[in-house]
């Protein structure tokens, strides 16, 4: 009796410890509850302290600040974190530009050098020892030791201004000495920071100053060319409680883009001559410069064609000659992110990336590759005492990013981390020490401390994920490869098993992650993190779950990242393919109960797979899709794509209202209707195209409040109602 009554007693405990139920409302909910876990990290311009951002609950994000212990430090008063440092030649000081600020650290300490309410920026340590920066866009050096600071020259958006040559001008100035005077000594007042007239209608978009502080390389452009018409966006839901209209971006194609030209300055003389960039055969086409520093005795450029076909990273000297140090053309489009380019300052050299070989490989100047095989190498580090090169790559497996060091003295490369899942990684300023974000495939990213040496042990700084989400048996997706009947090599993907057992062959979702050029079949913590807990709730249900890193995908190399130039939505529409097929013959799914859904370039690829091959799924759900790439921006569209004036046949082939005769079962598109990135009128043609097709058996489901990333639990709640109703109205 006594041993009943004891259990009697312990079952509320046991209910309380059970875990909680996976249900739509917690997974749309608040992320806080899973923890608030680092966005982004950076190292205190102390060098002894780390800093992360996080989201708050309810929107926004702020800053945490720790010691090496891990213990919570103030709050600090900046907004964000503070930028990479820059170094003197001996790598001894470093000088951090945070918030609008600039900050001096060295092994003696630390002191912050400016608080004001102008932006500095860009710091620089030249021959003399002392400091460069820019400060709302002209350029001014400090004395450190002596705390004096001077301006270099006064950038003025204006024609040089010419004397007054008429004959009553001219008879005043011959015939008064005081008049001839005061003008001799407003030219030559050596007081005065000469004045440097860079021409009406002209923007400064960098400058740089050279080591002995007497020239500088500037970057113009003309006004932005009128043709570009930019869009309007209405919001709907406003505090005046009338409609507000907000100006948005243009759209692809419908002006010239900016060209940028180099100029070479001396202040004292009030000159600049252009830097003719001739010998580079550009044919008329308009560059612009992504990267400018001095470096070793010149300036280093990074320079690209604005057709996006052509990289160059350039030495351009103190007379201005220019000399190539690597140039990279690709018949498709460069990259947007694999183009690291630094400084090695005690060696005098600089760092770079390039895809020539297939893949992002690292090399030192002038061309000398410290990196080879089938990984893609990024966010590149020089140590500052100039020994070694730190990185990330997946030398290992496409998804598995660990940290490596290549040592500049004999090219060895050292593999630093080893932890297996997803690594992100921050050198300390005086080259000591890493400070990692490890993750997961179901776990939220951590920070971690290690020495900057090969077989150091890690020690994790944070333990921020709750206990709450730990306790859920949340299905860990396994990384399969999936066989392509298009091409040798194998898709990638993450499949979310099901151990709920079924009668006959099993329902079956294909995710499709957005962005086209995102890697999300890794090792470690996806992005989609909301779709991570609804496909647990869907394996609980008896679906299993497809995520492919389709061609387009990054992390596989140039060649798959290319495979869709100008014809968007057809290789990916070929790997989608295959993996309903490979989930059919090795899952035991039902080939008539597969559905599809994805989010911005997951909605278009949505929309293509449901028009084009209207057999291969039972139905779809697009959010915020694109469906027309004419209506897109040129940044991303004129890569991929040109421009529809000059290749329309590629528009045609890629943009899904072309297709939507095609569709044939069930469609649910869910849009904000504040998205300034995918307008919600692409989803509103879409409609209007559907109804004129007399189509059934679709929705649209628009949300006032919401942009391209919803923010609010209530929207993400209502959106993936839609979803899992529509999956269960048809796959079951």
């Amino acid at each position: 009796m006594r041993k009943i009554l004891a259990l009697l007693l312990l079952l509320p405990t046991l209910a309380l410890a059970a875990p909680p139920e996976v249900t739509l409302e917690k997974i749309m909910s608040d992320p806080a509850w899973i923890g608030a876990w680092p966005q982004d990290f950076a190292w205190h311009p102390d060098g002894h302290t780390v800093l992360y951002s996080r989201h708050k609950p309810g929107g926004g994000d702020d800053l945490v600040h720790l010691d090496t212990a891990g213990k919570l430090l103030a709050t600090p008063a900046q907004s964000s974190l503070p930028e990479q440092p820059a170094y003197s030649r001996d790598g001894r000081r470093w000088v951090v530009a945070w918030d609008g600020d600039l900050y001096l650290g060295s092994d003696q300490g630390w002191r912050p050098l400016t608080r004001t309410v102008a932006v500095e920026s860009s710091p620089q340590f030249l021959d003399s020892g002392e400091l460069a920066y820019q400060r709302d866009g002209q350029i001014f050096v400090r004395d450190l030791e002596h705390n004096f600071e001077h301006q270099v020259a006064d950038f003025q958006l204006e024609d040089k201004p010419e004397w007054d040559e008429s004959y009553l001008a001219q008879q005043q100035k011959r015939l008064f000495e005081v008049l001839r005077r005061r003008q001799q000594e407003e030219v030559e007042a050596p007081h005065l920071v000469p004045p440097v007239y860079l021409g009406e209608k002209k923007t400064l978009v960098e400058s740089s100053l050279s080591g002995d502080a007497r020239q500088l390389l500037l970057v113009l452009t003309d006004e932005r060319d009128p043709d570009w018409k930019d869009d309007q966006m209405p919001a709907y839901v406003t505090r005046s409680g009338y409609v507000e209209v907000e100006t948005v971006r243009a759209k692809v194609g419908t002006g010239k883009p900016d060209n940028h030209t180099l100029f070479l300055c001396r202040p004292e003389q009030g000159k600049l001559d252009e830097v003719s960039l001739a010998t580079l055969n550009l044919q008329d086409r308009p560059v612009r410069v992504e990267q400018l520093a001095w470096v070793g005795g010149g300036w280093v450029v990074q320079l690209f064609s604005q057709d996006h076909k052509d990289r160059w990273t350039l030495r351009v000297d103190q007379a201005g000659k220019l000399s190539v140090l690597d140039h990279y053309r690709d018949e498709a489009w460069h990259s947007w992110d694999l183009n690291d380019l630094g400084p090695v300052p005690s060696l005098g050299k600089v760092f770079y990336t390039s895809e020539a070989s297939g893949y992002s490989q690292l090399y030192l100047e002038p061309r000398r590759q410290l990196t080879q095989g089938t990984q893609v190498v990024e966010h590149v580090m020089a140590d500052p005492r100039g020994r070694y090169l730190y990185f990330t790559a997946n030398p290992k497996e496409p998804g598995l990013y660990e940290v490596y060091r290549a040592n500049l003295s004999n090219g060895r490369v050292e593999a630093m981390t080893n932890l297996g899942g997803f690594t992100e990684f921050r050198l300390s300023p005086d080259g000591s020490t890493l400070l990692l974000m490890h993750s997961k495939r179901d776990r939220p990213p951590e920070l971690y401390l290690m020495a900057a040496e090969p077989g150091a042990q890690p020690r994790q700084l944070t333990h921020i994920v709750s206990p709450e989400f730990t306790s859920i048996d949340w299905t860990i997706p396994q990384i399969v490869q999936v066989p392509s009947t298009h091409q040798p090599r194998p898709i990638y993907s993450r499949f979310y098993p099901s151990k709920v057992a079924v009668d006959g062959p099993r329902p079956a979702v294909v995710f499709i992650h957005g962005a086209g050029y995102l890697q999300d079949v890794t090792y470690g913590w996806s992005y989609y993190f909301h779709e991570f807990m609804f496909h647990t709730l869907l394996n609980r249900l008896g679906y299993v779950v497809l995520d492919m890193d389709y061609r387009a995908s990054a992390g596989y190399g140039r060649d798959w990242r290319t495979a869709i130039y100008r014809q968007m939505g057809t290789p990916e529409l070929e790997d989608l393919e295959d993996g309903v097929d490979w989930l059919v013959d090795t899952q035991g799914v039902d080939r008539q109960r597969v559905g599809v859904y994805g989010g911005s370039y997951g909605g278009f690829l949505t929309l293509m797979a449901m028009f084009r091959k209207p057999q291969l799924f039972a139905c779809g759900a697009a959010l915020r899709p694109v469906t027309d790439w004419a209506h897109y921006n040129d940044e991303y569209t004129s890569r991929i794509l040109n421009t529809p004036g000059g290749d329309p046949d590629s528009y045609s082939v890629s943009s899904p209202i072309e297709f939507a005769a095609g569709l044939e079962h069930p469609l649910l598109m869910c849009h904000g209707m504040l998205d300034d990135n995918v307008f919600v009128s692409d989803t509103v043609r879409l409609a209007q195209k559907l109804i004129e097709l007399k189509k059934e058996n679709w929705e649209m489901a628009l949300f006032p409040m919401e942009s391209h990333g919803f923010i609010e639990p209530t929207s993400w709640l209502d959106e993936y109602r839609r979803i899992f109703k529509l999956f269960r109205a048809n796959l079951q």
